[in-house]
Protein backbone atom coordinates (compact mmCIF):
# COMPACT_ATOMS: atom_id res chain seq x y z
CA UNK A 1 0.00 0.00 0.00
CA UNK A 2 2.74 2.41 0.95
CA UNK A 3 4.48 1.64 -2.11
CA UNK A 4 1.61 2.47 -4.51
CA UNK A 5 1.00 5.88 -2.50
CA UNK A 6 4.83 6.54 -2.88
CA UNK A 7 4.29 6.00 -7.02
CA UNK A 8 1.11 9.18 -6.63
CA UNK A 9 3.79 11.39 -5.05
CA UNK A 10 5.98 13.87 -6.52
CA UNK A 11 9.13 14.66 -4.00
CA UNK A 12 11.42 17.78 -3.75
CA UNK A 13 14.38 19.10 -1.38
CA UNK A 14 14.07 21.96 -0.12
CA UNK A 15 16.67 24.43 1.07
CA UNK A 16 16.39 26.48 4.67
CA UNK A 17 14.54 30.04 4.21
CA UNK A 18 12.96 28.60 0.61
CA UNK A 19 9.19 28.93 0.19
CA UNK A 20 6.61 25.77 0.22
CA UNK A 21 3.75 27.32 0.08
CA UNK A 22 2.18 30.67 -0.43
CA UNK A 23 -0.69 32.44 1.19
CA UNK A 24 -3.70 32.73 -0.27
CA UNK A 25 -2.20 30.84 -3.58
CA UNK A 26 -4.91 28.28 -5.40
CA UNK A 27 -2.50 25.40 -5.25
CA UNK A 28 -4.10 22.28 -3.62
CA UNK A 29 -1.64 19.62 -2.82
CA UNK A 30 -0.85 17.66 0.13
CA UNK A 31 2.67 17.43 1.68
CA UNK A 32 3.92 14.97 3.93
CA UNK A 33 7.68 15.87 5.33
CA UNK A 34 10.39 13.10 5.03
CA UNK A 35 13.29 15.10 6.86
CA UNK A 36 13.56 18.51 7.82
CA UNK A 37 11.55 20.93 9.77
CA UNK A 38 9.47 23.88 7.97
CA UNK A 39 7.03 26.39 9.54
CA UNK A 40 3.76 27.99 9.32
CA UNK A 41 3.66 31.43 9.30
CA UNK A 42 0.33 34.35 8.51
CA UNK A 43 0.54 37.88 7.51
CA UNK A 44 -1.31 40.32 9.37
CA UNK A 45 -2.79 42.91 7.77
CA UNK A 46 0.18 45.70 9.10
CA UNK A 47 2.32 43.22 7.08
CA UNK A 48 3.38 41.60 10.31
CA UNK A 49 4.94 38.16 10.17
CA UNK A 50 3.29 35.60 12.43
CA UNK A 51 4.58 31.98 13.27
CA UNK A 52 1.93 29.44 13.65
CA UNK A 53 3.74 26.20 13.86
CA UNK A 54 6.80 24.57 13.43
CA UNK A 55 6.63 21.13 11.72
CA UNK A 56 9.39 18.26 11.41
CA UNK A 57 9.45 14.50 10.06
CA UNK A 58 5.82 12.86 9.94
CA UNK A 59 3.80 15.51 9.77
CA UNK A 60 1.78 16.81 6.66
CA UNK A 61 0.90 20.13 5.49
CA UNK A 62 -1.80 21.45 3.68
CA UNK A 63 -5.00 19.06 4.06
CA UNK A 64 -6.97 22.09 4.24
CA UNK A 65 -7.04 23.27 0.63
CA UNK A 66 -7.29 19.61 -0.15
CA UNK A 67 -10.23 19.19 1.45
CA UNK A 68 -12.16 22.42 0.72
CA UNK A 69 -10.33 23.72 -2.51
CA UNK A 70 -9.83 27.24 -0.64
CA UNK A 71 -7.24 28.96 -1.27
CA UNK A 72 -3.96 28.48 1.01
CA UNK A 73 -4.12 30.07 4.71
CA UNK A 74 -0.25 30.23 5.74
CA UNK A 75 3.01 30.54 4.16
CA UNK A 76 4.97 27.77 5.08
CA UNK A 77 8.62 27.74 4.17
CA UNK A 78 11.76 25.29 5.40
CA UNK A 79 13.85 26.20 8.68
CA UNK A 80 16.40 23.42 7.08
CA UNK A 81 16.98 21.53 4.49
CA UNK A 82 14.09 19.56 4.10
CA UNK A 83 12.72 16.39 1.81
CA UNK A 84 8.89 16.58 1.21
CA UNK A 85 6.20 14.24 -1.08
CA UNK A 86 3.77 16.36 -2.36
CA UNK A 87 0.34 14.57 -3.38
CA UNK A 88 -2.71 16.04 -5.70
CA UNK A 89 -5.59 17.03 -3.83
CA UNK A 90 -7.66 14.40 -5.78
CA UNK A 91 -4.99 11.29 -5.14
CA UNK A 92 -5.42 12.63 -1.08
CA UNK A 93 -9.46 12.49 -1.20
CA UNK A 94 -9.00 9.26 -3.20
CA UNK A 95 -6.09 8.16 -0.06
CA UNK A 96 -9.01 8.95 2.59
CA UNK A 97 -12.15 7.51 1.12
CA UNK A 98 -10.29 4.17 0.35
CA UNK A 99 -8.18 4.00 3.72
CA UNK A 100 -10.15 4.07 6.84
CA UNK A 101 -7.33 4.13 8.35
CA UNK A 102 -5.62 6.98 7.18
CA UNK A 103 -8.84 8.49 7.42
CA UNK A 104 -9.47 8.03 11.06
CA UNK A 105 -5.98 9.17 11.65
CA UNK A 106 -6.56 12.66 9.75
CA UNK A 107 -9.65 13.49 11.49
CA UNK A 108 -7.60 13.02 14.83
CA UNK A 109 -4.64 14.84 13.12
CA UNK A 110 -6.94 18.06 12.54
CA UNK A 111 -9.30 17.76 15.83
CA UNK A 112 -6.22 18.22 17.46
CA UNK A 113 -5.34 21.08 15.07
CA UNK A 114 -8.67 22.55 16.55
CA UNK A 115 -8.21 21.67 20.33
CA UNK A 116 -4.94 23.75 20.43
CA UNK A 117 -6.12 26.71 17.68
CA UNK A 118 -9.21 27.09 20.92
CA UNK A 119 -6.37 27.03 23.98
CA UNK A 120 -4.43 29.35 21.67
CA UNK A 121 -7.58 31.79 21.64
CA UNK A 122 -8.05 31.46 25.74
CA UNK A 123 -4.83 32.36 26.11
CA UNK A 124 -4.67 35.33 24.05
CA UNK A 125 -7.74 36.60 25.76
CA UNK A 126 -6.86 35.74 29.51
CA UNK A 127 -3.04 35.19 30.01
CA UNK A 128 -0.44 38.51 30.34
CA UNK A 129 2.16 38.41 28.17
CA UNK A 130 4.89 36.63 30.56
CA UNK A 131 2.30 33.48 31.28
CA UNK A 132 2.03 33.33 26.88
CA UNK A 133 5.41 33.13 26.83
CA UNK A 134 5.43 30.39 29.61
CA UNK A 135 2.67 28.74 27.24
CA UNK A 136 4.60 28.85 24.35
CA UNK A 137 7.97 27.24 26.19
CA UNK A 138 5.45 24.62 27.85
CA UNK A 139 4.25 23.61 23.72
CA UNK A 140 7.47 23.12 22.62
CA UNK A 141 8.88 21.34 25.46
CA UNK A 142 5.59 18.87 24.88
CA UNK A 143 6.40 18.61 21.48
CA UNK A 144 10.01 17.25 22.30
CA UNK A 145 9.26 15.20 25.95
CA UNK A 146 7.88 11.52 26.78
CA UNK A 147 6.58 13.23 30.42
CA UNK A 148 10.36 13.78 31.20
CA UNK A 149 10.29 16.78 33.75
CA UNK A 150 13.46 18.45 32.24
CA UNK A 151 13.64 18.75 28.02
CA UNK A 152 16.37 20.26 25.57
CA UNK A 153 14.84 22.36 22.90
CA UNK A 154 17.48 22.09 20.15
CA UNK A 155 18.21 23.79 18.11
CA UNK A 156 16.67 26.75 20.89
CA UNK A 157 13.98 28.42 19.80
CA UNK A 158 14.58 32.35 18.53
CA UNK A 159 13.64 35.39 20.78
CA UNK A 160 11.71 36.74 17.66
CA UNK A 161 10.27 33.56 17.16
CA UNK A 162 8.50 33.24 20.85
CA UNK A 163 7.78 36.81 20.33
CA UNK A 164 6.20 36.13 16.93
CA UNK A 165 3.80 33.32 18.59
CA UNK A 166 2.59 34.97 21.44
CA UNK A 167 1.89 38.28 20.00
CA UNK A 168 4.69 40.58 21.94
CA UNK A 169 8.03 42.20 20.96
CA UNK A 170 11.63 40.06 21.13
CA UNK A 171 12.83 42.14 24.26
CA UNK A 172 9.30 41.33 26.48
CA UNK A 173 10.80 37.47 25.90
CA UNK A 174 14.43 38.02 26.58
CA UNK A 175 13.31 39.82 29.36
CA UNK A 176 11.33 37.23 30.56
CA UNK A 177 13.95 34.37 29.76
CA UNK A 178 16.62 36.11 32.36
CA UNK A 179 13.22 36.17 34.66
CA UNK A 180 13.51 32.38 34.16
CA UNK A 181 17.05 31.88 33.76
CA UNK A 182 17.70 33.16 37.06
CA UNK A 183 15.03 31.53 38.92
CA UNK A 184 15.90 28.11 37.30
CA UNK A 185 13.32 27.39 35.36
CA UNK A 186 15.44 27.35 32.21
CA UNK A 187 19.19 26.92 31.33
CA UNK A 188 20.38 28.43 28.07
CA UNK A 189 23.26 26.71 26.22
CA UNK A 190 24.93 26.92 23.04
CA UNK A 191 22.34 26.24 20.44
CA UNK A 192 20.08 24.74 22.93
CA UNK A 193 17.26 25.60 25.96
CA UNK A 194 16.98 23.53 28.37
CA UNK A 195 13.60 23.70 30.45
CA UNK A 196 14.90 22.38 34.24
CA UNK A 197 10.98 22.03 35.71
CA UNK A 198 8.02 21.12 33.02
CA UNK A 199 5.82 20.87 36.10
CA UNK A 200 7.45 24.53 38.14
CA UNK A 201 6.74 26.11 34.09
CA UNK A 202 3.07 24.45 34.11
CA UNK A 203 1.85 25.99 37.21
CA UNK A 204 3.57 29.39 35.97
CA UNK A 205 0.58 28.76 33.08
CA UNK A 206 -2.18 27.56 35.47
CA UNK A 207 -1.18 30.68 37.99
CA UNK A 208 -1.72 33.07 34.98
CA UNK A 209 -5.31 32.17 34.57
CA UNK A 210 -5.99 32.28 38.29
CA UNK A 211 -5.35 35.75 38.16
Amino acid sequence: DLEALEEQCHWRRYAPAQQIIGEQDDTSDVFFIASGRVRATVLSASGKEVSFRDLGAGKSIGELSAVDGAPRSANVIALSESVLASMRASDFRNVLRDYPDVSTKMMAYLVDLVRKLSDRVVEFGVLAVRNRIHGELLRLAREQSNNENTVTLSPAPTHAAIASRVATHREAVTRELNILAGDGFIDRQPGALVIRDIARLKRLVEEGFER
